[in-house]
């Protein structure tokens, strides 16, 4: 198969590790010149060696999604040194903190849709303009979760982010693609990544956050299920390959775990159910053969 991404370039927010690091490896292997922006310098640092070590063209920069500027400078500095962008990986996200709706406080509501909904939004506006231009066409990966297809009890927060992610990826695809430009929404279950320690990057605006975290024996058990259940994920390296393979196949959902088909498939044939029930509804039946107007 040929290898179209050779010699392109490719930002990947929070690439200093977990799944971005793993992407902008496989990437950095086929070719592509390689952005890695991530907010925790240090690691960045670290990432960055890796991958010149592995012979990747590489750029490291420093980012928090949440900072529109941050962004721009991000662009900056790769068009400096590279040239044209044309893949954006809008990875970097944070787990939230388990709770019920009650005690799920509304800072640690807002830190979640800032970094896992508007650091998309962030990312997409500052970089898709950039590949309109060029005329190349390129790719929007969008890193969700399978928690976008379904909701999840007692994360509440994490899983509207991730169906937000889904749903704007879906926006997306349909606007970009007279550019040439395809939009995925990669939707994993668990992979083995740092997710459940979120709060070791916690921006400071944020800092209420921790109080919920830290907030006694319910939140100690959730937090632990969920280290649990991230470790006992794949690899990113799989993961990472699975989306060079799903990509080449045009795929606009990327799954990684071809077991979640079924309760994803049931969701399906609720979904299917409730048109089913309007088209009996004496009160909407009427609108059933309805031409489907779109903007």
């Amino acid at each position: 198969m040929s290898n179209e991404f050779a010699g392109k370039t490719a930002i990947i927010s929070g690439g200093a590790g977990g799944i971005g690091f793993a992407l902008a490896e496989e990437f950095g292997q086929l070719g592509m010149n390689i952005v890695i922006a991530d907010i925790d310098q240090s690691q960045l640092a670290e990432a960055e060696q890796k991958l010149q070590d592995a012979n990747v063209q590489v750029l490291a920069c420093p980012l928090d999604v949440t900072n529109f500027q941050q962004w721009q400078d991000t662009v900056a500095a790769t068009q400096a040194k590279f040239g044209d962008i044309h893949m954006l990986v809008n990875n970097a996200g944070v787990g939230g903190v388990p709770g019920s709706i009650e005690d799920t406080k509304l800072e640690t509501w807002k830190w979640v849709m800032d970094v896992n909904v508007m650091g998309v939004v962030n990312g997409t506006q500052a970089v898709g303009p950039s590949m309109k231009r060029h005329g190349q066409g390129g790719w929007i990966i969008n890193v969700a979760s399978m928690a976008g297809m379904n909701g999840v009890p007692y994360s509440g927060a994490y899983a509207a982010s991730k169906a937000a992610v889904v749903s704007m990826s879906e926006s997306w695809a349909a606007e970009l693609k007279k550019y040439n430009i395809a939009v995925s929404a990669l939707c994993p279950a668990f992979v083995q990544t740092r997710i459940h320690e979120s709060l070791r990057n916690l921006q400071p605006e944020y800092k209420e956050v921790k109080e919920q975290g830290t907030g006694g024996k319910r939140s100690a058990n959730g937090v632990n299920k969920a280290k649990d259940l991230v470790e006992s994920g794949i690899p990113t390296s799989v993961l990472a390959k699975r989306v060079v393979e799903a990509l080449q196949s045009g795929q606009a959902y990327i799954f990684t775990h071809p077991n979640f088909r079924a309760p994803i498939a049931y969701r399906s044939s609720l979904l299917d159910a409730a048109f089913a029930d309007a088209e009996n509804s004496p009160i909407v039946s009427h609108l059933k053969d309805d031409e489907i107007k779109m903007l």
